[in-house]
């Protein structure tokens, strides 16, 4: 393959595609052995199951407003960077204006030296009336130059109104992408403290189940996922971009999930996905959601090492494909990057950065 860290993720998609043997069409999950009147119970009134799906809940309502918060986050350095041109068009503009000025005033200062006397009276008047002929002729250039000196002024001055009205546009925008990000924000604390909350008053031991809840059912998903056969179907080959993107994924295992994070120490989902298509040499969308609305769109039977799969109706997580049947995903706060099956989690599809 010629990835990074390639014996690290060949071993972890080993294990993570361990579970190919239970593909056979009709295999049942098999559940956690029965627990033996011995071992510890749940604090009484403490229903795991209940709390491993409202913790779900509760990271995916995180996670929702963590792509809000990038998308509010990539605005605002669009509008920044529109602001700074504006500001730059607006300096030159006034320049410019100051310099139509002076020569403005300059043309009226000469036709105060002149007296301001018509070409016809100068002609009436003179003892030369070939040179007056001489004279008018350079009064009339002068006075279609002043013309259209006026005329440039009123066009700069009506530039420099439109580049003040739009910069004014921008800020308007610009603050009220601040607000979304700011509301954003106070949603995924509000909902990370919640998930944070919930777990901490949980025993040790019933953390440690909860735990091997979340496995389960990430195991069960993948291994239903895996019974459709859809593993026999998927034959694609990394393009020489997809294999650099893999790379750089594989590159990153271990580092902690961080939300609005997009490296080099954390990420967050869609940052992972990001900034590795980046690395390959091929920039894509920040955030999941964009990544879903823009890139092209691929059977999941079609796609290769390299593609980005997006989970939840709302396409609030993504991933990136690896091959055999295993993504690397930078998963939720409090994990770190890491590899998983491809159909842990309920796909929404398949998109592909290079197509």
């Amino acid at each position: 393959m010629g990835w990074g860290k390639r014996s690290i993720l060949s071993a972890a998609v080993t294990v993570v595609c361990a579970v190919t043997v239970l593909a056979a069409p009709g295999t049942a999950f098999a559940g956690p052995a029965p627990t033996p009147s011995t071992s510890p119970t749940p604090a009484p009134g403490k229903d795991l199951e209940k709390v491993r799906e409202k913790l779900d809940k509760l990271y995916h309502a995180a996670a929702v407003a963590t792509d809000a918060y990038n998308a509010a986050e990539e605005r605002t350095k669009k509008q920044s960077a529109q602001i700074v041109a504006l500001a730059k068009q607006i300096d030159q503009g006034q320049q410019r204006l100051a310099r139509l000025k002076d020569q403005a005033g300059a043309a009226a200062r000469a036709q105060y030296r002149t007296g301001g006397i018509p070409p016809t009276a100068q002609f009436l008047l003179s003892d030369d009336p070939g040179q007056v002929l001489d004279g008018a002729g350079l009064v009339l250039q002068g006075q279609r130059a002043t013309k259209s000196l006026m005329s440039e002024l009123s066009s700069t001055q009506r530039q420099l109104q439109a580049y003040a009205d739009d910069a004014a546009a921008q800020w308007q925008k610009l603050d009220a992408e601040r607000t979304a990000k700011a509301t954003a924000k106070k949603k995924i604390q509000q909902q990370i403290a919640a998930a944070e909350k919930l777990e901490s008053e949980l025993e040790k031991k019933d953390r440690e189940r909860l735990a091997r809840l979340e496995d389960q059912a990430a195991l069960k998903a993948q291994t239903d996922w895996l019974d459709t056969g859809i593993l026999k179907k998927i034959h694609g080959t990394a393009s020489a971009q997809g294999e650099k993107a893999v790379a750089f994924a594989a590159a990153q295992l271990g580092k902690p999930y961080v939300w609005g994070a997009e490296g080099p120490k954390s990420y967050d989902c869609s940052g992972l996905t990001s900034q590795a298509w980046a690395a390959a040499g091929h920039p894509i969308p920040r955030t999941s959601q964009e990544q879903w609305q823009q890139l092209k769109h691929v059977d999941i039977k079609d796609m290769r090492p390299g593609d980005l799969v997006i989970y939840f109706d709302d396409a609030s997580h993504v991933a990136i494909y690896v091959g055999d049947g295993a993504i690397i995903q930078a998963p939720r706060p409090g994990r770190t990057v890491t590899v998983a099956g491809a159909g842990s989690m309920p796909i929404l599809g398949v998109v592909r950065p290079d197509a």
